[in-house]
């Protein structure tokens, strides 16, 4: 498959859109990602978009993959939620030991994976790898995939600070899920629970996060493309925080749709002559273009260093770290105020504007996407002490 240009990648994602929207409902209703999408992602090189090229993908800049993350969460939040987490594994999965990714793609490059990285993994050093057990909840989209990517501490020696945390490579035949998804918001992500008994991983199933911290992977032998020298922890938060800026486009073309429909039963006012809509809609229009051009700016950036063979400083890093999750609060909260101005129309459940308002506060629960620490994080490395956040 030749590999398309940016404008004609986005074409195609475009052409999904109305089919999205059509499943909506239905994937909410079955509480994950409906088959025919996952199809239709794979026929489009969805999941190609951050793949290396020598397994089939596309190689593409990051901005690709986030634009298009954009697009699709605006059609359907779950959706695009999904698309996040598990279209972000092809390029992690890049930086792992050669061995590991033929594991993975030898036999068909279309392979994908689930992952839930809260460090539970329960882990035994043995001779050549580790036996690792445990559950793990919030895998997004894992009946769709054959391999997990799970979060888990490797026992180090008493006198070692650091701890060795990592990302283990497991193959759906060493673990199970369980349905336990059962939610108000994202409800078509069908983020099952998946539970190890005990199973056996071998050393080059692993990715220590201190490599993707340096940029120093061993992918890097066989995949040197600038985009493989990206922080790890820059483009994972990215995965879980943009689809809320997708959420956000999405609600402002629905409250458009919403308030050139209404008519007030009190005083007969057009909802588009009602001045706290016409501020609602202002306030979300340049809240959606302010957390893109962040988005962007903060892409280029990190592919330009990369791409200079350099890296960008501690207080770069920990600056992006906070705008990531700062752009799912302001989203939030631009979709709140949509809420606001909208009427009490919104509260009825086939109302498609407060879908978008549960699947944006779903997204901003994540852990990825709190502000807080990383705020405080910020403030920190500025008022010249160390970073406590090394998910940079």
């Amino acid at each position: 498959m030749p590999i398309p240009t940016e404008a004609e990648f986005l074409q195609r994602v475009d052409g999904l859109l109305p089919a999205l929207r059509a499943r909506r409902d239905g994937t909410n209703e079955n509480r994950r990602v409906d088959p025919d999408t996952i199809r239709d992602f794979h026929e489009a090189g969805i999941f190609r978009i951050l793949q290396p090229k020598r397994w089939g993908g596309y190689e593409m800049h990051p901005s690709v993959f986030f634009e298009t993350l954009i697009r699709i969460s605006s059609a359907c939040p779950s959706t695009g939620w999904v698309l996040g987490v598990v279209g972000v594994h092809q390029w992690q999965i890049a930086l792992f030991p050669d061995e590991a990714q033929r594991e993975v793609w030898g036999d068909d490059a279309r392979t994908i994976a689930s992952s839930s990285y809260m460090p539970v993994a329960k882990v035994q050093v043995v001779d050549g790898g580790y036996r690792v057990s445990g559950r793990w909840g919030f895998s997004s989209g894992s009946e769709h995939c054959q391999w997990a990517l799970l979060g888990g501490f490797v026992p180090t020696a008493p006198d070692v600070r650091v701890p060795d945390m990592r990302t283990f490579l497991i193959p759906r035949s060493d673990y199970r899920l369980e349905d336990t998804w059962h939610t108000a918001g994202l409800e078509g992500t069908g983020s099952c629970d998946l539970v190890i008994d005990d199973c056996f991983v071998p050393e080059h199933r692993t990715h220590k996060f201190a490599d993707g911290f340096r940029c120093k992977n061993p992918g890097n032998a066989v995949n040197d493309a600038p985009v493989y020298h990206l922080p790890f922890g820059q483009i994972f938060v990215r995965s879980v925080s943009t689809g809320a800026i997708g959420m956000l486009q999405g609600a402002i073309e629905q409250f458009q749709a919403t308030i050139a429909e209404r008519v007030s039963r009190a005083d007969g006012q057009k909802g588009t002559e009602d001045p706290k809509a016409q501020l609602a809609l202002a306030n979300a229009i340049c809240t959606l273009e302010e957390v893109k051009l962040v988005l962007f700016r903060n892409l280029s950036e990190l592919m330009d260093a990369a791409e200079q063979g350099g890296g960008l400083s501690v207080e770069r890093r920990v600056q992006f770290r906070y705008e990531s999750a700062r752009a799912v609060t302001k989203s939030k909260a631009a979709v709140d105020q949509m809420i606001e101005a909208s009427g009490s129309g919104w509260f009825f459940r086939e109302n498609p504007l407060q879908r978008f308002f549960r699947d944006i506060h779903a997204a901003g629960a994540h852990y990825a996407n709190q502000v807080e620490k990383p705020g405080q994080n910020m403030g920190r490395v500025l008022s010249g002490q160390s970073t406590t956040d090394y998910f940079i």
